[in-house]
């Protein structure tokens, strides 16, 4: 186990297993889209899909998908449970030391293969699991009371490319701890996971019209998010910051399946970091255009995005809107000042000199809005970990403002119901130690047949309150054609 120990360190128990052997991996003939492969997957029990959409020569590249975790690792404050086959298990701990215990135990070797991703805890890390990080006033209230981390550790998983239009089944032969029964597991759970993905599926029939939802609502009032936009900018003319994310949280009563409503979004607003989890305490349906963080070796990338306006409805009005967007002081403002934000948290576990910005403000094409993204990389230092890496950078600066931790107690003022999932991260660690985590925007959770998705933008001195009322809507447009249109 992990114990809590005076001062707030962490002791730990754990027997650490280092085995220097490689994965299984075998292609698989291509011959179905990468929807085809997921949907015998879809309904069963902590299934996941991450799924990159759009572009396949830069971020859109690669799928991951899986089911059947041999570990499922949640927390909520310091609690953290452990499900195993065989048992249940409770620790007292900060939920990220603890998780890197984990990860170290079923650390893997780098395969000899170009494939991102060898196995690993794929799900989600709340914007709430920051309050561990940073002290956060309690002021918002936790209506969802959902897990703050909730990840599966998945031994099989599908990688599927979408530029080579190729699949790869990945098998690690997790938990087995001594090499002939982790070879052993690793080619019995192949076959198993092909034998599911591969099954032969019936002929795809036209899917019954499922109504629309119901009963829209917001935790705000246009009024009250007007006059939260105006606390905001007072507090920037006061001098507490420079920048805020503001956001409302819809909610929808819903009676269509969550796979359902995956498949509509992914078609009106496909996006390279999307996702749809299938977990018991929550369904999470998601098309985020944003990476949080993404570790290769010792290689770290963030790309924030910050400045958007809405699509035109011509192809005129859509250049018109693009160069408007990139001419915009307060956007490019805005986009800078994360910008340094994320380098300097980068560079407090990042090598002297590694930190540099790729790219600065330049302007992506999504179906319904542009925005400006930005490109930020380092060099982790030697004896660095990823948690380490997690606790200087989480969460993204992009959601929360600068500088961070007052904007965060910000926030938590003005915002009357506290984040969850929203503006946390989605995403995976690989077992070689990689990890690729997304910004959790555009993102339905689905629970007890209702929709919580939750709006926001940035708020700086020059903002409009009306303006940043309507750039929620508009960042929220495929989020609501997918709720309330019938198919």
């Amino acid at each position: 186990m992990i114990k809590r120990i005076p001062g707030g360190r962490f002791q730990p128990l754990l027997m650490i297993v280092s085995l220097n052997s490689l994965p299984l991996i075998e292609e698989l003939p291509a011959q179905r889209t990468a929807l085809e492969l997921f949907e015998p997957l879809s309904g069963l029990k902590n299934s996941f899909w991450l799924e990159s959409g759009m572009d396949p020569q830069k971020l859109g590249r690669y799928s991951f998908m899986g089911t059947d975790p041999f570990l499922i690792f949640k927390s909520r404050g310091w609690d953290v449970y452990l499900q195993e086959t065989a048992s249940n298990r409770k620790l007292q701990g900060n939920p990220l030391d603890i998780l890197g215990h984990y990860l170290e135990k079923y650390r893997l070797a780098r395969p000899n293969s170009d494939l991102p991703c060898c196995g690993g805890a794929v799900g989600y890390l709340s914007y709430d699991l920051g309050r561990l990080i940073e002290n956060i006033p309690q002021k918002a209230v936790d209506d969802l009371g959902l897990p703050e981390c909730l990840l599966g550790f998945y031994d099989v998983m599908l990688i599927y490319d979408h530029l080579l239009k190729k699949a790869w089944i990945v098998s690690s032969g997790w938990p087995e701890e001594t090499e002939p029964a982790r070879h052993e597991r690793a080619r019995a759970r192949l076959l198993e996971f092909k034998a599911k993905i591969l099954s032969d599926q019936p002929a795809c029939q036209a899917r019954p019209p499922v109504p629309p939802a119901r009963e829209l609502s917001s935790n705000f009032t246009h009024e009250n998010y007007v006059k939260a936009v105006e606390r905001a900018r007072q507090y920037i003319i006061d001098g507490d910051i420079f920048e805020v994310n503001l956001s409302q949280r819809f909610t929808a009563e819903v009676s269509m399946a969550p796979f359902e409503l995956y498949r509509r979004l992914r078609q009106i607003n496909p996006a390279p970091f999307a996702c749809y989890l299938n977990f018991d305490e929550v369904r999470v349906v998601g098309s985020s255009p944003e990476r949080f963080l993404r570790l290769q070796g010792d290689r770290v990338e963030t790309r924030p995005i910050k400045g958007t306006i809405r699509r035109g409805h011509t192809p005129e009005q859509d250049k018109t809107n693009a160069d408007w967007l990139q001419a915009s002081e307060k956007d490019r403002a805005e986009n800078m000042m994360i910008v340094d934000l994320e380098r300097n948290d980068l560079g407090r576990v990042c090598r002297y000199g590694s930190v540099k910005v790729t790219e600065l403000a330049i302007l992506e094409t999504f179906p319904t809005v542009f925005h400006l993204t930005s490109t930020v990389v380092g060099q982790l230092r030697e004896g660095v970990s990823r948690i380490d890496l997690l606790k200087a950078t989480f969460p993204g600066g992009s959601i929360t403002g600068a500088p961070k931790i007052r904007s965060m107690e910000i926030i938590d003022e003005l915002e009357p119901t506290r984040r969850s999932l929203y503006t946390g991260s989605i995403g995976y660690f690989s077992f070689d130690g990689d990890l690729d985590l997304n910004i959790v925007i555009r993102t339905f959770l689905l629970k007890d047949q209702k929709a919580y998705f939750q709006l926001g933008g940035a708020v700086v001195f020059d903002s409009d309150p009306e303006a940043e009322y309507q750039e929620t809507l508009d960042k929220g447009k495929a989020l609501f054609r997918a709720l309330m249109s019938e198919k």
